[in-house]
């Protein structure tokens, strides 16, 4: 009866709550920049009878809901807000109005999710406890759950529990995945430079080709996956940038490589480190050059604990049904940020379906748009969840 009447009053407010989404999606921000989509966040929790916390990380905000069940504990639910630097490629509507960004990822889905559960449950708060709503910025490479950690957030609200959610194009619109255990993966970021002397392009052989031995070095670093780490353990090491040179007839003195590393054990990060090191100084010195590696560490693995994962899994079943709830769906090695919040509570991160939606099954799609008829489920379910585990 509960699961139906949130969905029942989710449906209510669906066209109310396409129209916000739509309305974020069409003024995208970048990491840190959020203050428009901050704004919109306040604005709404105000009028839901919230006093919201605003400037956490920036541009974060914060919102409090104390049930009339009595006491209980307390426990967090959590949207991101950031888009990408991605030229839109979508003609609809709603699309991006600000040149370079979009909302390629379903975050103000997120937000519009989270905001629509704040108005369900403020207006029903039948439940023994507090709920704390978070909306984050800078998901997106910025690290803003590690920053919103570091500026206090668990000292503010020491919550027991810790939940977040992400649409997943591919898996149908009505189902839900639930992990018990990792995620999402790790990631670290690499930048390598190879420096020799550049020359002209008809005189090779009085420099040293830097353009061939990033070339090289670009194959040699598949082995470390395929032959330097155990079969049985996932990563994956990819080299995403390959910059050199600035004229047609010049073999530029420098080169410069940028990838990630990403994994689910945490040991394998540093058993790479060392790999690349090795192979890339002995590719350099192959070709005489110098070599240098920096790192940035990225985020953690996003790993869900048992218990709560099993708390995610009832909720979305009450809803959906328990065969509508996948359990066993493979980990993505894609990474989240929401794994800092997990590193200092107990909590869980799933998967909503988004059906194939408009960028078929490819977040960070210049053709991607966050699927609006799964408002309403998204919104019940934070609802369902959170009374459930804050049962009086």
């Amino acid at each position: 009866m509960q699961a139906r009447r949130w969905l029942e009053r989710a449906q209510n407010r669906a066209q109310a709550w396409r129209e916000w989404r739509r309305a974020l999606h069409a003024h995208p921000e970048l990491a840190y920049e959020e203050q428009r989509t901050a704004a919109f966040v306040a604005e709404r929790l105000r009028a839901f009878g919230l006093e919201p916390l605003e400037g956490l990380a920036g541009t974060g905000v914060v919102a409090a809901l104390r049930g009339r069940g009595g006491e209980g504990p307390m426990i967090a639910l959590r949207a991101d807000m950031d888009a990408l630097p991605i030229p839109e490629a979508n003609t609809f509507a709603h699309a991006s109005r600000e040149p370079g960004k979009m909302h390629a990822c379903g975050h103000d889905g997120h937000t519009v999710m989270l905001l629509a559960a704040a108005e369900l449950l403020a207006a029903d708060p039948l439940f023994a406890g507090t709920v704390v709503f978070v909306f984050q910025p800078a998901e997106e490479g910025g690290g803003g759950a590690r920053r919103m950690v570091e500026e206090g957030f668990f000292e503010r609200f020491p919550v027991r529990e810790v939940y977040g959610m992400h649409n997943w194009p591919g898996l149908p619109a009505g189902q839900f995945a639930v992990h018990s255990g990792p995620v999402m993966a790790g990631t670290e970021r690499f930048r390598i430079t190879l420096r020799g002397r550049g020359t002209h392009a008809a005189m090779p052989h009085l420099g040293e080709d830097v353009v061939a031995a990033g070339a090289a070095l670009v194959q040699a670093l598949q082995t470390v996956v395929s032959r330097r780490l155990d079969p049985l353990q996932p990563a994956v090491v990819s080299v995403t940038q390959f910059h050199a040179g600035h004229a047609f007839n010049v073999i530029p003195e420098e080169a410069e490589l940028a990838g990630t590393v990403r994994a689910f054990a945490p040991t394998l990060f540093a058993r790479v480190r060392e790999e690349l090191e090795r192979i890339g100084r002995g590719v350099a010195a192959a070709f005489g050059l110098s070599f240098r590696i920096e790192w940035d560490e990225g985020y953690p693995p996003t790993i869900n604990t048992v218990e709560e994962a099993a708390r995610c899994a009832e909720a979305a079943a009450a809803l959906v049904g328990e065969q509508s709830v996948r359990r066993e769906e493979p980990p993505s090695m894609g990474a989240e940020d929401f794994a800092f919040f997990l590193q200092h509570r107990p909590g869980a991160y799933v998967w909503i379906g988004n059906g194939e939606g408009e960028g078929g099954c490819l977040l960070h799609s210049p053709h991607y748009d966050f699927n609006d008829e799964i408002l309403p489920l998204g919104a019940a379910y934070w609802a369902m969840l959170a009374t459930r585990v804050l049962a009086p």
